[in-house]
């Protein structure tokens, strides 16, 4: 299945998100409510007034447009202290890059795997808002495979959970509003978090009562696949496809634009249909990270929740994918 083309545009900067739909219709941005990262005042243009107090700089030397998807547009501003990577967003407040920068600085702390840093978020005065965060230089090529699965291995193994599965704020996978409420169970989580969510906006969408019942069907017989696995809430990037992967100038890898949760380690792959990922990847990942029983017949039901959001976000071209998964899986289960 291929990406649609927009999806390449985010490559060479940090763009808003693994996917660049149109709104969907009926839905709200809803986010818990959590102490914001750092909201700025309502100056005329608070991002050079950061830049130019907490951002340390004296004066800012140029500023530049360096692309973005199709809901954020990005920048770069340079400064005597440095360059910062800008987001903006003219329609959305700031709840939805709050729910990045917190991602983003969960994974920077845990000292594994390269991300950008996010130094401040806030509204803009005249609607909408901003995320400032570090400026990484990318390098020629593509990550290393062998370093990106040891290092989102070290990643997974360090950022972990005492709450539960979910994240302190709602966020979005694309502009899908991703729900992340607290749940002990993972099964549960997965279950109406993730696919459940899913299939309601596909019937509410499209009216598609047919993917809705099977789909509820798998969820409600899928606890057997999990029975060889012991799942430990891992913090996820959650939206890992090839163009949220880069590497640095030193050639170290680099992962951006994240939908963050805590969850089981193997939904992290639920991207993999188009991230690329080879068998060195896996081969590192899985020296720090050990394969747990029955990972291969869990792969696409982590596959599905991504294939069902490309179907909400891009329409009927990924809804055959998603339906192939859900019989594939229910003439397993015998469902």
């Amino acid at each position: 299945m291929v990406v649609p083309l927009s999806h390449a545009a985010a490559l060479l900067s940090f763009s808003s998100s693994s996917t660049s739909p149109p709104p969907l219709p009926r839905l709200r941005f809803s986010f818990t409510k959590h102490k914001p990262l750092a909201m700025a005042s309502m100056s005329e243009d608070p991002v050079r007034e950061w830049i130019l107090s907490e951002g340390k700089a004296t004066q800012i030397t140029g500023i530049r447009p360096i692309g973005g998807g199709c809901i954020n547009r990005a920048s770069r501003y340079d400064s005597d202290a440095g360059s910062f990577f800008v987001k903006t967003n003219r329609s959305i407040g700031p709840s939805m890059f709050e729910g990045e920068a917190l991602g983003l600085n969960a994974m920077y702390e845990t000292g594994s795997i390269r991300v950008p840093k996010a130094f401040k978020v806030g509204p803009l005065p005249t609607g909408g808002s901003y995320i400032i965060m570090e400026y990484i230089e990318f390098g020629g090529s593509r990550a290393d495979q062998s370093a990106l699965g040891r290092k989102l291995a070290e990643m997974h193994k360090a950022g972990k959970s005492r709450k539960g599965f979910g994240f302190d704020v709602d966020n979005t996978i694309g502009s899908t509003p991703q729900i992340n409420t607290w749940t002990s169970d993972w099964i549960e989580f997965y279950g109406v978090h993730r696919l459940g969510y899913q299939l309601k906006l596909a019937r509410e969408q499209y009216g598609d009562s047919l993917i809705y019942e099977r789909g509820q069907r798998l969820v409600k017989n899928m606890g057997p696949l999990f029975e060889d696995a012991v799942i430990e809430p891992c913090l996820l990037h959650g939206d890992l496809w090839s163009g949220n992967i880069s590497s640095d100038k030193n050639g170290e890898p680099v992962i951006l634009d994240p939908a963050c949760y805590y969850g089981h380690n193997e939904a992290e792959f639920g991207m993999s249909w188009c991230a690329g990922f080879g068998g060195s990847f896996y081969n590192a990942y899985f020296e720090v990270m050990p394969k747990q029983g029955g990972f291969e017949k869990r792969r696409d039901l982590y596959m599905l929740y991504h294939y069902l959001n490309h179907y909400n976000l891009f329409g009927s071209g990924y809804r055959s994918s998603a339906m192939s998964i859900i019989d594939d899986y229910l003439r397993m289960l015998n469902a």
